[in-house]
């Protein structure tokens, strides 16, 4: 059976949060980027950020880097984590990880890409987390951070309640390079969001959420060791999203094929996909091509839908993940996806 989860407790102004870098540790690169990070978590959310020996240093070892972590959670005085970014090898800090002081004192956990390893792991262990809140690229990067972020930050970290999740009218997913002063003050071109895209919205399912990362997501799949048993995923609401690699249709189609053989599609009475992002700098895309790809993405789960999970609601176009606003939404907290109503409600 799957955990009990455990809802952190909400944090006061004032209180002490961690700032980490499980995963890449992008503060040594882009350090102005972070250093803004840091000042509006104290001036706009009112609290106090830590850095931790790994935060900042290139090349850490898992080992490490999951010292961080444990020493952040066993910090009676830090009440929330953040981490700085994702990267590519969160999955190696894992083994490294003692349940005990997450489990003795939960604090909210903020990540997303590579943090769906952490947010996975916290999941199997009963500590529920947020999808979401990376300090480099929603907090530190740009003008100030978004409404829609600030709006799902706060409930998470202060004031928890019911949110809905409603489309964004527009979005940016055109970088501005980290190491150019501009990208301190200004953004990439906001272009109208595709918005959402219903599929069998034909009831109201509320369960905890869980998934994350497509990528990330097939790599525990492959390792086997953090999966649990499919029925542990019965009636939760699945969470999917791709990252700036931009995993053609067929791969990703591929990917959802192999959770489908092993069961686990079938568990999911709901599912949100965000928002594919579909351009990026090391790899740009014309505008005009890139809602092809979201499209043939949408199709490509439709068709994993199709074969494994039929009767599957599912909800495409979410604004969440590698895409800009970004909703941060509960990893292991309850979801409720209406669909008759076509609403979607994030429950802090």
């Amino acid at each position: 059976m799957r955990p009990e989860f455990r809802v952190p407790p909400k944090l006061r102004p004032g209180d002490r949060v961690a700032v980490l870098s499980p995963s890449f540790a992008a503060p040594a690169v882009f350090p102005a980027v972070h250093e803004q990070a840091m000042e509006r978590i104290r001036t706009d959310l009112g609290l106090e950020p830590v850095e931790f020996p790994t935060t900042r240093r290139l090349g850490a070892a898992p080992a490490d880097r999951a010292a961080d972590l444990m020493a952040a959670f066993a910090d009676p005085a830090i009440r929330a984590v953040f981490a700085t970014i994702g990267g590519d090898d969160q999955i190696t800090v894992l083994p490294h990880l003692d349940p005990a002081p997450f489990l003795a004192d939960p604090k909210p956990y903020f990540g997303f890409s590579d943090n769906t390893n952490v947010l996975n792991w916290l999941w199997n262990h009963g500590v529920a987390a947020y999808h979401g809140g990376s300090t480099m690229i929603h907090i530190g990067q740009g003008p100030g951070m978004r409404p829609v972020h600030t709006r799902s930050l706060r409930a998470a970290l202060m004031s928890g309640g019911d949110l809905e999740i409603e489309p964004v009218a527009e979005f940016v997913e055109e970088e501005i390079n980290w190491g150019m002063p501009e990208a301190l003050t200004a953004t990439g071109p906001a272009v109208p969001s595709p918005g959402w895209v219903w599929h069998r919205p034909d009831r109201v399912v509320s369960g905890p959420a869980w998934g994350g990362n497509l990528e990330i997501l097939h790599w525990n799949l492959a390792a086997g060791r953090w999966i649990r048993p499919v029925e542990d995923y019965a009636g939760c609401v699945l969470l999917l999203e791709t990252s700036e690699e931009m995993p053609p249709a067929e791969e990703v189609f591929r990917m959802l094929r192999n959770a489908g053989e092993r069961g686990l599609l079938r568990q999911f009475p709901a599912v949100l996909v965000a928002t594919a992002k579909a351009t990026h700098f090391a790899a740009p895309r014309p505008a005009g091509e890139r809602q092809k790809y979201r499209d043939e993405q949408r199709e490509a789960v439709l068709r994993a839908l199709a074969t494994y999970h039929p009767e599957a609601m599912a909800v495409f176009g979410v604004d969440f993940g590698h895409t800009d606003p970004q909703w941060v939404l509960p990893y292991g907290g309850r979801i409720t996806v209406d669909g008759p109503a076509r609403r979607i409600i994030a429950h802090y």
